[in-house]
């Protein structure tokens, strides 16, 4: 590859990792806001309903997560991340890989014509039961913070890994250049 070309796309894949750096920025203030946001809520709904009914003793004794982080290979080797809420977990969503995972119970069997149902997993609740049937606003919007909170982290882990995967190719590129330009001297 010439000098010219190997800069040009050296110049590319800086501007790119830029752009990268400063979404990671806006990320983590987003990020952060939402959090500052979701515990003033926290401390709000507290405030309002009292400090003995919004706390660790509300808890459910057994508690089922609300959301799955998922990871993929995108087309160019990167991962992926990204949230999948536990109540949208069906089989033909996840694919064929993940299902034996989350319903081992389930597989084809030889003979049946009509499929089994599913044994009956806990219906997933919404945490904000746990507190009683009304609860504050300041407690919904508390926990609308947190899962975009949630969301925003998924997206900087998957930025982290496109930065770091550029830092990477950028200094491959730098070590090319750094070969061919003692060869043209």
């Amino acid at each position: 590859m010439a000098a010219p070309d190997l800069r040009a796309e050296l110049d590319s894949l800086l501007l790119q990792l830029f752009q990268d750096l400063e979404e990671l920025e806006a990320k983590r203030a987003a990020l952060n806001a939402r959090v500052e946001e979701g515990w003033l809520s926290l401390s709000k709904a507290r405030y309002s309903m009292g400090a003995k009914s919004v706390g660790p003793l509300q808890y459910a004794s057994l508690m089922e997560p609300q959301v799955c982080v998922y990871t993929s290979e995108a087309q160019d080797g990167l991962q992926r991340f990204w949230l999948v809420r536990a109540s949208a977990q069906t089989p033909e969503e996840v694919g064929p890989r993940e299902a034996v995972f989350l319903y081992p119970a389930l597989r084809r069997r030889k003979g049946l014509t009509r499929t089994p149902e599913p044994e009956s997993f806990p219906a997933l609740r919404d945490p904000l039961n746990w507190f009683g049937i009304l609860v504050p606003h300041s407690l919904r919007q508390a926990q609308a913070s947190f899962r975009e909170g949630l969301q925003l982290a998924a997206d900087m882990a998957t930025l982290q890994i496109r930065i770091d995967w550029g830092r990477s190719q950028l200094r491959g590129l730098q070590e090319k250049l750094k070969q061919l330009e003692p060869e043209s001297a």
